[in-house]
């Protein structure tokens, strides 16, 4: 008895044990370039590259300012548009909380931060003295 061969599988053409998350699909239609369909993901991620420029060039409490503003400016967008392609990369709502947290953190860390803080946070003081303190020893 002659064995039959196996046939051959191919992968599926679509996906189908991972999902697209809420609102990734993209944001202007397929007609349009890839990244005139990705904005949102292409301003934010313009802001921040701006931000990291002017680290670079040495205003670096104005540069981190505009990287923390760039993540806030991404949880906005994800917050008020339906669909933001790349920009969603799990469900809306971790992606509005971790974006805006973490933007937020940044632009207060960066204002606080010494020398010359803009704003004064009273436990920055005493992690100052912390890690500038000689110790008591020798």
């Amino acid at each position: 008895m002659a064995r039959k061969p196996k046939a051959q599988q191919r992968p599926p053409v679509t996906t189908t044990g991972t999902f697209r998350p809420e609102g990734g699909s993209a944001a202007a239609g397929r007609d349009r370039p890839v990244p005139v369909r990705q904005w949102p993901i292409v301003v934010v991620l313009t802001v921040v590259g701006v931000g990291l420029l002017v680290t670079a060039l040495d205003a670096w409490r104005a540069g981190i300012v505009t990287v923390g503003v760039g993540l806030l400016i991404g949880a906005v967008l994800r917050a008020v548009m339906p669909e933001v392609g790349m920009l969603a990369v799990r469900s809306r709502f971790t992606d509005i909380v971790v974006m805006g947290v973490l933007g937020l953190v940044i632009v207060v860390l960066a204002l606080a931060s010494l020398p010359d803080p803009v704003i004064h946070l009273p436990f920055v003081g005493r992690l100052g003295s912390m890690v500038h303190s000689d110790g008591g020893g020798d």
